[in-house]
């Protein structure tokens, strides 16, 4: 019997509540082997089958994994314990380059395009029955998307990208499945997989994205889905070239089986082509967020794939938000049609910030990564002593813990904070704190 914390509950729903909250509290440690179901039942006092409810419970929110006779045990990184909350504290004075935020002076103006969009709807309210798509922006969405080469489909609405992979997720997996996804890779996805109860699979990267070795293995050692970021991979930068592409669809088109599901969440931000792997498996779905090039609050992500996914999706989305507000979906249509975001100018804009800390970290002999997007990757021997110096050094940066399983350590830098006229002395400070490291891929 755990001695550290005494589990409580006489129904199910009230000792999986129990477990939780001391995952929660840190009471109950990652690792941390639980009582035999025949122990707890009788020390509380109620029948196995209730505490084997309870256990298959905290399986499937990800709080626990099971291993047969070697019995059940609270999962290494628990969803209970959010990778966001692994952060440094930012003191007053204190440059923050950890955030992953965009840079606020490249987001357009939204006041025209909403101003546009509720015009119209004061006009034409839209009521419950009524299409929850908005045909504008379904219409230039599936343009651009056939401009990419993204195979044809019908379009969905969700709230963001994490939540339309989520949807995805659930409307092909069970409790248990197993997902490959990258390492190091969003911090999000690494906490939502577990949420979901579905078990992950690490897949190497490196800077040309998912490493096809490590995807092979994976899906032949049966993982049910892959999630692949196809351009300004968080927190690398990697971004899927042709060649890697080809190589990828190649290890796809022998599991035909295996849901795809497509990140394309730098569309807006990067310059580079896309290279899609969609329409290689049977289901699959393509997710593309307008957080990054036009402001995180507008919480709305396209997403397209096989016909089946799409209707599953939005099947189970009426009957639980209903659908996205039809006003959000008119103005980021307007700001679409408007031009509101230039791509290349946005991303000429990063690329000229992540590629000068790059280099002069090159300079001091710092291995770096960014090919793409906003945030450069640094592989240190000491993560967490590295966090600890730079912050003494006046800049917070973001500990690789948020973003990797298997990987080596490293830190990521947002240069959406950064000036170019800094980067000179942001180098310094890395290496200063990290010190010269050996040349080495970081999957």
């Amino acid at each position: 019997m755990l001695e550290e914390y005494r589990i409580s509950g006489r129904r199910a729903v009230e000792i999986s509540a129990s477990v939780e909250r001391a995952v929660a509290d840190g009471d109950l440690e990652p690792g941390q082997l639980l009582p035999p179901m025949r122990e707890l039942a009788q020390h509380l006092g109620v029948n196995p089958n209730t505490v084997a409810a309870a256990y298959r419970t905290l399986r499937e929110r990800g709080v626990i994994e099971t291993a047969g006779r070697r019995g059940s045990r609270v999962r290494p990184k628990p969803a209970t314990t959010a990778r966001e909350h692994i952060r440094v504290d930012v003191p007053q004075g204190v440059r923050d380059v950890s955030d992953g935020n965009p840079d606020t002076a490249l987001l357009p103006s939204l006041a025209a395009a909403f101003g546009a969009a509720a015009a119209a709807g004061d006009r034409e309210p839209v009521l419950y029955g009524d299409d929850p798509l908005e045909p504008e922006l379904v219409r230039r969405a599936r343009a651009d998307l056939d401009a990419d080469g993204v195979p044809d489909g019908p379009v969905a609405v969700a709230s963001g990208s994490l939540d339309a992979i989520e949807r995805v997720l659930a409307a092909h997996l069970k409790a248990g499945d197993a997902v490959a996804v990258e390492d190091p890779g969003w911090g999000s996805m690494l906490d939502l997989v577990p949420a979901l109860g579905l078990r992950l699979v690490p897949v190497g990267v490196d800077d040309d994205g998912p490493l096809p070795a490590d995807v092979e293995r994976a899906l032949r050692e049966g993982a049910r889905a892959l999630v692949v970021t196809d351009r300004a991979q968080n927190p690398t930068g990697a971004a899927v070239g042709a060649a890697r592409a080809k190589a990828l669809r190649t290890v796809l088109a022998a599991h035909r089986d295996v849901l795809l599901i497509e990140d394309d969440h730098g569309h807006g931000i990067v310059d580079l082509p896309l290279h899609p792997l969609a329409g290689t498996t049977q289901h699959w779905a393509f997710v593309r967020s307008v957080a990054k090039a036009y402001g995180p609050d507008l919480r709305l992500a396209v997403l397209t794939g096989d016909a089946v996914t799409v209707d599953r999706v939005r099947g189970r989305q009426r009957l639980g938000p209903g659908w996205i507000s039809r006003i959000v979906q008119r103005a980021v249509a307007g700001l679409w049609a408007a031009g509101a975001v230039d791509a290349r100018a946005v991303a000429a804009s990063y690329g000229k910030r992540r590629d000068a800390l790059i280099a002069a970290l090159a300079e001091r002999g710092i291995e770096a990564h960014g090919r793409s997007g906003m945030n450069v990757w640094i592989p240190v021997p000491d993560e967490t002593g590295a966090v600890a110096r730079l912050l003494h050094a006046g800049w917070a940066v973001a500990p690789g813990a948020r973003f990797r399983m298997h990987a080596g350590p490293g830190v990521r830098i947002t240069v959406s904070r950064l000036t170019v006229e800094e980067i000179e002395a942001v180098a310094d400070t890395v290496a200063a704190a990290v010190g010269p490291a050996p040349t080495r891929s970081y999957a």
